[in-house]
């Protein structure tokens, strides 16, 4: 991952969590580095005020936005317009958009139209609009501390996973045939950004798996094969379909 990227992170604290937090910092440093830290809301409401310390604890700068008018979610228009701004002061090279609100959709994609590299991160509750209009959306569920058990299979359990069904397996040897050779194997590498390309939201966490490998090392339809390549530290994985 691209590790000397600028982020923009913009939270919508009236749909997000306060605990999810420390977790959801630590998740966008794998993808650049958050120059740009800020909250909305109306901090004038006391169910916003148990955000004082996290806050203070992880550098978020929180703006007041009031309530103007009734039925009217004056946090979301606040968000796009300093999303704007911040676009066109060149400071940046992505955002990170945090919500569960389908009202950032048309932002998302307005953002990654300039070229902008854009995460999302929201509940599963999250629509599918504003999911598909950002290059990777992470869910807040999946950022919790697993358990240290593992299951048969080798997955650390967490509670709300999502199953493998026969409609991700379907999926899954769908991608594997589209970056394959000609002899069937895809590398894991090229997999990953193909599945990130078609479903946004697609991490192999949702299942109780860390990475992708363990993910397609735990189904008994695909075959995976380490290969050593000269110069490079570390195995390369290839998968293919049985």
């Amino acid at each position: 991952m691209v590790k000397d990227i600028k982020l923009a992170v913009l939270i919508d604290g009236d749909n997000v969590p306060s605990k999810y937090i420390k977790e959801m910092m630590e998740e966008i440093a794998l993808y650049g580095t958050p120059t740009i830290k800020r909250i909305y809301g109306d901090w004038t409401k006391p169910q916003l005020g148990k955000w004082k310390t996290i806050l203070l604890e992880n550098a978020i700068t929180p703006i007041q936005q009031y309530g103007y008018t009734t039925g009217k979610n004056a946090t979301d228009s606040a968000m796009i317009i300093d999303a704007m701004d911040i676009l066109y002061s060149n400071n940046v090279n992505g955002f990170c958009l945090v919500s569960s609100d389908s009202d950032f959709t048309r932002l998302a994609t307005r953002l990654r139209e300039s070229g902008m590299q854009v995460y999302g991160i929201g509940e599963k509750k999250t629509p599918d609009p504003f999911i598909v209009a950002c290059d990777k959306f992470i869910y807040l569920e999946i950022l919790e501390p697993y358990s240290e058990t593992k299951d048969e299979k080798g997955a650390l359990k967490k509670p709300n996973l999502d199953k493998i069904t026969p409609k991700v397996i379907k999926f899954l040897k769908q991608v594997v045939s589209d970056t394959a050779d000609e002899d069937g194997w895809a590398f894991l590498g090229d997999v990953g950004s193909l599945i990130l390309k078609k479903q946004p939201n697609f991490d192999s966490r949702n299942f109780g798996f860390e990475k992708l490998t363990p993910l397609f090392k735990s189904l008994n339809q695909f075959e995976i094969d380490q290969r050593v390549q000269s110069g490079v530290r570390f195995k390369l994985i290839y998968v293919r379909n049985k």
